[in-house]
């Protein structure tokens, strides 16, 4: 038996909320949930940062660090996919689940539509939902010996341009590569790789597919393919020394500069981040490839299915 079903078992539980309080949409919703939750016996933690906004009637405000999200059963949030990343950063490291409610456009993390935010809340309720595994990517940048950074992403690292086009060489299990001149490359999981991988020409990988990606971007090289290895395999990109530096992105959260010379490598992460998928809620739980559909609003009249006996 898992954690969030001992908590229910036991009667303790807490779900702590978090918004996207900038939209105006989010913050109403955001007010549904608490009220609902609180009504349900659930105590629910809001973070202090947005806890004004809010108005928080009922709900605890904690801290913005990731002792906000310990000994949480689930974490709601409310918001797109940029709001699910900020989240992970704080859910991640206690092992809580994340439940996007999406608000914002393609919102391939989400879990729910904000049409659905009634019943995607009775879902928590009852402990409808299951808990799915995303994989991430530890990331380890140095120059010389010298630690730049040491983070994790769950979408991506992209080793990007800053003005003039970089130089680099491309590894795969300490084996090079290729050089490229390229605007920078992206080194993603399968969540990622509808994301910005997907943008740069990468492939499109189903979550359940354990695998990283490494996708470059306007390579000026005769292959520069986008590769998909191995996740127990080591990706690297080394910056070329005499050659301008480049800037590390995480999730297009956490940014590091990082001078010519600079090898950054990307491993699978130790710790996964955990999504929670509800049952009964007619716009979540659907197929990968459903997803796709409705996300992209790909052409799929005149498809008749498998013939049935």
């Amino acid at each position: 038996m898992n954690r969030a079903a001992v908590n229910r078992a036991a009667g303790n539980r807490t779900v702590l909320v978090a918004v996207h309080t900038g939209r105006g949409a989010a913050v109403e919703s955001a007010r549904l949930v608490i009220n609902r939750l609180v009504d349900a016996g659930i105590t629910v933690r809001v973070l202090d940062t947005e806890c004004e906004e809010i108005g928080c009637g009922g709900a605890e405000a904690v801290p913005a660090d990731p002792g906000a999200a310990k000994d949480a059963e689930v974490m709601i949030v409310l918001g797109g996919d940029g709001s699910l990343l900020r989240a992970a950063e704080l859910a991640r490291p206690a092992g809580t689940p994340l439940l996007g409610v999406n608000l914002g456009h393609v919102g391939f993390l989400a879990e729910a539509e904000v049409a659905d935010l009634a019943a995607a809340v009775d879902s928590v309720v009852a402990g409808r939902y299951d808990v799915e595994e995303r994989m991430t990517v530890d990331v380890l940048a140095r120059q010389n010996g010298r630690v730049l950074a040491d983070t994790w992403a769950l979408n991506e690292a992209t080793v990007e341009k800053q003005e003039r086009m970089l130089e680099v060489v491309a590894e795969i299990d300490g084996r090079p590569l290729s050089r490229w001149g390229c605007d920078g490359v992206i080194c993603a999981t399968p969540t990622g790789s509808t994301a910005y991988a997907f943008s740069a020409g990468g492939p499109v990988v189903w979550p359940e597919v354990e695998a990283l990606l490494m996708v470059p971007i306007s390579a000026h090289a005769l292959f520069a393919k986008p590769l998909v290895v191995s996740p127990r395999s080591t990706l690297a990109v080394e910056i070329l020394p005499d050659t301008p530096g480049g800037v590390l992105w995480c999730d297009g959260r956490r940014r590091f500069e990082l001078p010519s010379g600079t090898r950054v490598e990307v491993r699978r992460g130790a710790e996964p981040v955990r999504l929670a998928r509800l049952h009964g809620v007619e716009s979540t739980g659907a197929p990968f490839t459903d997803r796709l559909v409705a996300k992209f609003e790909l052409p799929v009249q005149g498809w008749r299915g498998r013939a049935r006996p």
